[in-house]
């Protein structure tokens, strides 16, 4: 059981940023309300394998909220739209967006903040990975906790919501290191966007190509098995 530290809701989804993010929120003294989401994802494997990640920590509360995403459609994580591969990754917007997704999850860790008096709220951005990204730039994250301080009674009170994004401006192979440092096993973690019906990643997806690309560049091995690998 924790005995310190101030309670903080952390976003979690059981890939490579999330963990880390969840570790350094740990090695900061926070004690996390973990937050999952089953949002309709096609990569939903990755509910079932964050479980397993999560056993390497000392965790009191984990939460999966449901909310259905596919309703909304226009990404193709949530609806038929193919998931692209071997894409050229710029900072261009692309389709693996799901629109609102930062937006709803971090409304959500606040609403559960505001219950449960945890006023810090980490999640795994990062520009460098995924500068298209609208709602994992810096201009989001200010303008969101304004937001929460004008639109939540504990803001409104005196009491605002800080979003921690330590991730934000880190190489995915520094936040590997990281993570190392901290003594995260990444072997169950899962990153892939579109994984064969028994699990296996695609090895060809955006997040595929840079978690390989993180663990080549920081030389080590990764743990992760795939059905294909390398260029096209």
């Amino acid at each position: 059981m924790w005995s310190m530290g101030s309670l903080a809701v952390v976003l979690f989804s059981g890939g490579i940023d999330s963990t880390t993010t969840l570790a350094m929120a740990i090695a900061l003294d926070y004690r996390p309300i973990v937050l999952s989401f089953d949002y309709g994802q096609k990569h939903r494997l990755e509910i079932e394998k964050g479980k397993s990640v999560l056993r390497q920590f000392q965790i009191d509360t984990h939460m999966i909220f449901p909310i259905d995403l596919t309703l909304i459609g226009g990404s193709a994580l949530t609806s038929a739209m193919p998931v692209p591969k071997f894409r050229n990754i710029d900072s261009s917007i692309p389709v693996t967006y799901v629109p609102g997704r930062n937006l709803i999850f971090l409304s959500v860790a606040a609403a559960i903040g505001e219950v449960r008096g945890a006023f810090d709220l980490f999640y795994g951005a990062n520009v460098l990975d995924y500068s298209g990204y609208p709602d994992c730039r810096p201009e989001f994250i200010a303008a969101l906790e304004r937001t929460l301080e004008a639109g939540t009674k504990s803001g409104t009170e005196g009491r605002s919501f800080k979003i921690h994004a330590p991730l934000l401006k880190m190489t995915k192979a520094e936040i590997i290191l990281k993570g190392l440092e901290l003594g995260v096993d990444y072997s169950n973690t899962h990153s892939c966007y579109d994984p064969s019906a028994d699990g296996t990643a695609c090895g060809a997806c955006d997040s595929c190509l840079l978690r390989q690309k993180g663990f080549e560049e920081a030389g080590v091995k990764d743990p992760a098995v795939y059905s294909r690998q390398g260029a096209p």
